[in-house]
């Protein structure tokens, strides 16, 4: 995790907030970073961590989280954490359907089964964060929580903005109201690129979000000292008796094992 972004957030692994929905958003540049700061955050803190991870290998992100000081392999081995290669899954999905389906009689759904083309919804992939989440007797993790690497991917394979939706509604209810966890999800985001869908999704996405990191490239293009902007905005209206909401702005520097944070215009570079 890093530590100067805590700091902004004003969150440290002994404080958790609960029952909070975050949304990592990014805009001409990768906002990758937000996943892997809050993936260890979390199992630093102890939580129960269920990550959707449809964009990257298994292999990717445990070899960023030792950069971090985290083991993804021993987490999963002690039963922390539950991880689902979105990746390998759909590849089994679509080559391995007559296999599956022999095995699915006496077994649960594969969490991608809309793939098959058999469901339209995601209430399979639903039922797999729900089961990863429940909680068990004599289980001692500080909190549940559902990360989701990247949301929009599910678009891309050919879930519908509804189906997508209603997914992210059960969960706000199962984890955060529920269980009083935490949901994290990464989207992808840019107004200029005609995917009405994708933007539907960010828009209503960031309507129900409690707290909104908002990752920008620069406009001015490509800086090897700054490398984009960081929007944090608190929506404090979703509270009642809540007041407006706020905006905190920096620009970012990305490092080997750390990302260096700073008020606009005051990078070293151009000082």
């Amino acid at each position: 995790m890093f530590a100067e972004l805590n700091e902004l957030l004003n969150a440290s692994p002994q404080k958790l907030e609960q029952g909070t929905f975050t949304l990592l958003r990014d805009t001409r540049t990768d906002g990758s970073f937000l996943v892997h700061h809050f993936l260890s955050f979390y199992l630093r803190a102890g939580c129960k961590v269920c990550f959707v991870a449809l964009l990257q290998s298994f292999s990717h992100y445990n070899i960023v989280a030792q950069k971090l000081g985290v083991n993804l392999t021993a987490a999963k081995e002690r039963g922390q954490l539950v991880f689902l290669e979105g990746l390998g899954s759909c590849l089994d999905v679509v080559f391995g359907q007559e296999q599956r389906e022999e095995e699915q009689q006496a077994t649960q759904p594969h969490p991608l089964q809309f793939l098959s083309g058999s469901v339209s919804d995601l209430r399979a992939l639903f039922t797999f964060v729900q089961a990863a989440l429940a909680p068990v007797d004599g289980d001692a993790w500080q909190g549940r929580v559902l990360l989701l690497d990247e949301l929009g991917v599910l678009l891309s394979l050919g879930a519908a903005p509804v189906a997508v939706l209603d997914f992210v509604h059960y969960c706000r209810v199962a984890v955060c109201s529920r269980l009083q966890g935490n949901i994290v999800v990464l989207v992808h985001s840019n107004e200029d690129s005609g995917d009405k869908e994708n933007e539907l999704l960010v828009t209503a996405l960031s309507h129900h979000s409690d707290l909104i990191l908002w990752a920008e490239g620069l406009a001015t293009g490509f800086c090897k000292d700054v490398h984009g902007q960081l929007k944090i905005i608190r929506r404090t209206s979703l509270r009642p008796g809540g007041e407006r909401d706020s905006l905190q702005l920096y620009q970012y520097k990305i490092q080997e094992r750390n990302v260096a944070f700073f008020a606009r215009g005051m990078s070293a570079a151009v000082l």
